[in-house]
């Protein structure tokens, strides 16, 4: 339609800000210049953000991505993006404009609405999810989850048998690590034990995603688009654990007592395991 947004100064502090209503997929953005004028962007970048206080840019192969804009007032330029953004405000930030116009916009946003569960942790509660016996003969264990936390410290996941076998996922310095640790010295050798750290500034009250395949001697362990993968002897193909799993933290003190037993204090979301909806199941319950 007839105009678009145009600020009263072009100069590089200016931006255009949308508000969702709510958290959205966005898979794609498009631009057009101010209509019938000689004002358009020719580069811009996208910002995005769950609150309108804490933003984020979006980058493409985790470099800072600028998007090429217009070369004229009419054209749509469309991006399809790599990977969509989550978010519930946009805000586009002109880089460079026609030197012989102003800052000029059209822009629409493509996406649908994002459906998730969260569930918020105080650093004192934890999630406890006890298995069905019948149905925990998988032959892959399949976690997914997301979190955010403006906390450098806390247990995120931990799962333990009865001869001191466990599995703990745990955020130290902003950084996540997971430990898979066989603890019966007799039946397995003290090195049986992997330790992954991936990821770092991971306390900075954005999303991120986190998985863990375990399949067989197989372990993936993906943070964010980063993944490990990590094949270990024979004596991994089984551990000996529990029917439960917790999330957030430890339920019994003591246990395990090699860690910094922080309990989570943030934000997770969607919480799976083997494909069940663990929050779901808490809010049923």
């Amino acid at each position: 339609g007839a105009g678009g947004w145009s600020p009263l100064v072009s100069n590089k502090y200016q931006w255009l800000q949308i508000d969702l209503g709510e958290r959205t997929e966005i898979t794609a953005v498009a631009t057009q210049g101010g209509y019938g004028s000689s004002d358009w962007v020719t580069s811009y970048l996208l910002m995005f953000s769950d609150s309108g206080r804490n933003w984020k840019q979006y980058r493409q192969e985790e470099s800072i991505w600028a998007f090429s804009g217009n070369t004229n007032a009419d054209s749509v330029v469309y991006y399809k993006l790599q990977h969509s953004i989550k978010a519930r405000f946009l805000r586009f930030v002109p880089l460079d404009w026609n030197p012989n116009g102003r800052i000029g916009m059209r822009i629409e946003v493509y996406g649908c609405t994002y459906r998730s569960e969260v569930v918020g942790f105080d650093g004192k509660s934890c999630l406890i999810y006890t298995l069905n016996k019948k149905l925990n003969n998988a032959l892959k264990d399949v976690i997914s989850l997301k979190f955010k936390t403006m906390q450098s410290d806390g247990i995120l996941l931990h799962r333990e048998g009865q001869n001191g076998d466990h599995i703990t996922m745990e955020l130290t310095k902003g950084k996540l690590s997971l430990l898979i640790n066989l603890g019966d010295t007799k039946t397995h050798p003290s090195n049986a034990q992997i330790n992954i750290t991936l990821g770092s500034l991971l306390d900075d009250q954005h999303w991120h995603s986190v998985l863990i395949e375990h399949f067989n001697n197989q372990v993936n362990f993906t943070v964010d688009k980063h993944t490990h993968h990590f094949h270990a002897k024979g004596e991994f193909s089984y551990l000996d654990l529990d029917y439960e799993i917790s999330f957030g933290g430890i339920p019994v003190p003591g246990k395990s007592g090699t860690l910094s037993r922080r309990n989570f204090h943030g934000c997770f979301e969607n919480i799976y395991y083997n494909g069940v909806n663990i929050i779901d199941l808490a809010r049923k319950h």
